[in-house]
């Protein structure tokens, strides 16, 4: 089954293209850029252009996975809401994966692992996954400070991401070079059981872990004397 994965819970704008089978998950079209300001501008192509490599037309997706973050409000919801309507409209379940599972998922080697991405405001979304890659707190948002003292209460061995890489000083892990970002075959990975299976299409509800910046006014200044 030919499956679109896409993510935009951090910089990286992802769009992939995947082939889901009983043997597993294999990558078939890949975009990425980098581009914390243009993920409205970016994705929409990406699409586009992971369907024109392989020669598809939508109508060919048999699914779709999306991250569901945690990431930033803005960035997030494009993600979510280009596969939530692609879904809609292709008649297509959608599947949600935890965008920080995508990055803990494919370090797993025995040891503890934290996985952090950038939260701004001098703060990391971050979880703690076991050494099978299965999640074991979070995903949280907080100071790089309170992450690394949770971290070391759990003998976390790496921090991974992006996140792990602009606090590493704080958090006082060793650093893997990669994966900086979500993974798009690690997020069909994850989804992979669910797709097999023909699972019903789920709500794709984003983990914004906190209130976004943009709120409504509280009330009306009066204009007149």
């Amino acid at each position: 089954m030919l499956v679109l994965v896409v993510d935009s819970s951090t910089p990286a704008v992802i769009a992939a293209l995947v082939e889901v089978t009983a043997a597993g998950v294999e990558a078939r079209a890949h975009r990425c850029a980098v581009d914390a300001r243009a993920h409205g501008e970016l994705l929409a192509p990406q699409v586009d252009a992971v369907l024109a490599d392989l020669g598809v037309r939508p109508s060919a997706l048999g699914a779709i996975v999306a991250g569901l973050g945690p990431g930033p409000f803005t960035g997030l919801r494009v993600g979510l809401v280009t596969a939530a309507t692609m879904g809609q409209v292709l008649g297509v379940p959608t599947y949600g994966v935890c965008s920080l599972d995508a990055i803990g998922y494919p370090t797993a080697a025995g040891e503890p692992v934290l996985a952090a991405t950038d939260a701004r405001r001098r703060e990391i979304y971050w979880a703690v996954y076991d050494g099978a890659g299965q999640r074991i707190v979070g995903p949280e948002v907080s100071a790089p400070a309170v992450a690394a003292a949770r971290a070391r209460d759990l003998a976390v061995a790496t921090a991974i991401g992006d996140g792990a890489h602009r606090y590493a000083a704080t958090l006082e892990l060793p650093v893997a070079d990669e994966p900086r970002y979500p993974v798009a075959v690690a997020l069909a990975r994850l989804a992979a059981e669910r797709i097999a299976a023909g699972a019903p299409s789920e709500p794709l509800t984003p983990l914004y872990l906190r209130r976004p910046d943009a709120v409504a006014a509280a009330g009306h200044k009066p204009v007149l004397p």
